[in-house]
């Protein structure tokens, strides 16, 4: 997934970034309002981790921008302000969550996964597609009930086709959500891991497909593939 941090404080915005890649994310970093708001106004984001003092302007007046133009991007508040007010605050100014700073970051970690669960339509903590199964927070995938060693990449590719079975990603998709404004990959690097993807979940019910000139879905077959 493609995550954009808005966070001005130097070694903050390193730890969160770091948090995220780790796990795989693509992680577009902006420190001011208007450099976050040139960012959202040419790349889609699965989440928006946003910080409410910038050196030029306040993290709610973007949030509000977001809002009016009708972004229903999940937002996640990280802030220094404890008060109930302050809470209130960006919670009806469209916020989704609100995290007080200094925070553990098993918590951040939880509280953006409830929101990509959110945004996926997902009740459940797993995603699975027939019986390939993918554990967001250890990170660990499953064909059925066995463990299936994946790299970092290939996981969170994953993770973008188990998370809307059917739906057909195209290559250009996928760029975006797996790779950040500074580590930009060729198309080439997407047919690399659909053909790695295939090979180490061969034998699946879950069938990641090719359509000629539109991309990639994952759907489940009948009956697992011999």
């Amino acid at each position: 997934m493609r995550i954009l941090v808005v966070e001005d404080t130097e070694d903050v915005g390193e730890a969160v970034v770091g948090a995220f890649t780790r796990l795989g994310h693509a992680v577009d970093w902006q420190k001011t309002r208007a450099g976050s708001a040139d960012a959202l106004a040419v790349q889609d984001y699965a989440l928006i981790v946003l910080d409410i003092n910038l050196p030029d302007g306040s993290g709610f007046d973007l949030l509000a921008e977001i809002r009016s133009k009708g972004l229903q991007t999940p937002v996640l508040v990280l802030t220094a302000r404890a008060l109930v007010d302050d809470r209130v605050d960006a919670l009806d100014t469209g916020a989704d969550d609100y995290l007080v700073k200094p925070f553990d970051f098993r918590e951040l970690e939880a509280r953006a996964r409830a929101l990509l669960r959110r945004r996926q339509g997902s009740a459940t903590t797993t995603l699975s597609a027939g019986n390939v199964v993918l554990d967001p927070r250890s990170r660990a995938v499953t064909l059925d009930g066995r463990p299936v060693e994946l790299t970092r990449r290939e996981i969170a590719l994953l993770e973008i086709l188990i998370g809307q079975p059917d739906r057909v990603f195209s290559k250009s998709d996928l760029l975006d959500q797996l790779y950040g404004f500074e580590n930009e990959a060729g198309p080439n690097a997407i047919e690399l891991y659909i053909g790695r993807l295939r090979k180490k979940l061969a034998g699946a019910s879950a069938e990641i497909r090719t359509l000629r000139g539109m991309g990639y879905q994952i759907v489940v077959n009948k009956a697992p593939r011999a």
